[in-house]
């Protein structure tokens, strides 16, 4: 059954001629009769009676009528809901994050966006950093943030800052009198916590491998995420080493400089294909806000 049979069995129910059907639907009349022939035998019943001189519809005929008007107006909200999806579509920037500390990173570019872009519909996915280069090169998203360029196939990399790697500690933590720290001095101090790549980002799992390395394995806390990382070093359990925005510090925690570790490049990562005006425009706002000062920034050491 398909719609043009139902749009046809509805004409010629309305005029109860066919040639008048035909005339309306813009058809041969041999077309239209085809059509009502090719419902009948799939309903198996027939839907009108017909002579040389008049068409009338049968009581099988009568009570198809009300399921064929809906399912034709079903088809209409379908029709006019899919092309809304499309027209939207072309509207939408999905964007791809692999924690919540790096989705906050997106707020002031997204205020900006949401004034210079109105009509654009920013799309949030939290997703493991090693499903999203299948994501991205299948387009159903339109770029992924990395420290460094991933080198995946037929992408751009675009560094929209430097970050400097600091240890991160809570104020009551020893390491927290200290106005900077040296590798070799996080190699002797409490407990770190760490995440494995792909949760930790190569080069910060390089400058972390450094602290970490030759340490006693009681002395190190091994995290499934970024959020458990986190819970640890707020609580006091240990320290760790991050990649610090200004703009993303917890204010409650202590940002030490660790001078020996270069600052990391961060950018993003999205399709050489890609002509997305609207993801031009936000990486320039986002790029705009992680270089601009913090507005409220952070002490990097506890007084």
């Amino acid at each position: 059954m398909n719609t043009t049979q139902l749009e046809c069995f509805v004409e010629v129910a309305n005029y109860l001629n066919f040639s008048k059907a035909a005339q309306q639907l813009r058809l041969s009349q041999p077309a239209v009769s085809h059509q009502i022939n090719t419902l009948e035998d799939e309903l198996g019943v027939k839907l009108f009676h017909r002579t040389s001189k008049s068409v009338r519809l049968t009581q099988e005929g009568y009570l198809f009528l009300r399921y064929a008007g809906e399912i034709l107006k079903l088809s209409g909200i379908s029709k006019a809901r899919v092309n809304d999806l499309q027209r939207v579509a072309g509207k939408r920037l999905v964007i791809g994050c692999r924690n919540v500390p790096e989705m906050r990173l997106l707020k002031p570019a997204l205020r900006a966006l949401r004034v210079a872009e109105p009509e654009t519909m920013p799309v949030l996915q939290l997703i493991p950093f090693d499903s999203m280069a299948n994501l991205l090169n299948d387009g159903d998203i339109h770029l992924l943030f990395s420290f460094g360029n991933p080198g995946i196939p037929k992408t751009r990399y675009r560094e929209l800052t430097r970050c400097p790697v600091m240890c991160v500690c809570s104020p009551e933590y020893p390491l927290a009198r200290y106005q900077s720290l040296s590798v070799e001095k996080l190699q002797k101090s409490g407990r770190v916590a760490a995440c494995r790549p792909p949760v930790c980002p190569p080069p910060l799992f390089a400058a972390q491998s450094r602290v970490v390395t030759g340490r006693e394995s009681g002395k190190i806390l091994f995290c499934d995420n970024q959020e458990v990382l986190n819970l640890l070093v707020e609580t006091g359990y240990a320290f760790a080493v991050a990649a610090a925005f200004p703009s993303n510090r917890t204010p409650d925690l202590c940002y030490i400089p660790m001078p020996e570790i270069e600052p990391l490049s961060f950018g993003a990562v999205y399709l050489t294909s890609t002509k997305n005006p609207q993801l031009n425009r936000f990486l320039d706002l986002l790029e705009e806000s992680l270089q601009a000062p913090a507005n409220d920034e952070k002490k990097e050491t506890s007084k």
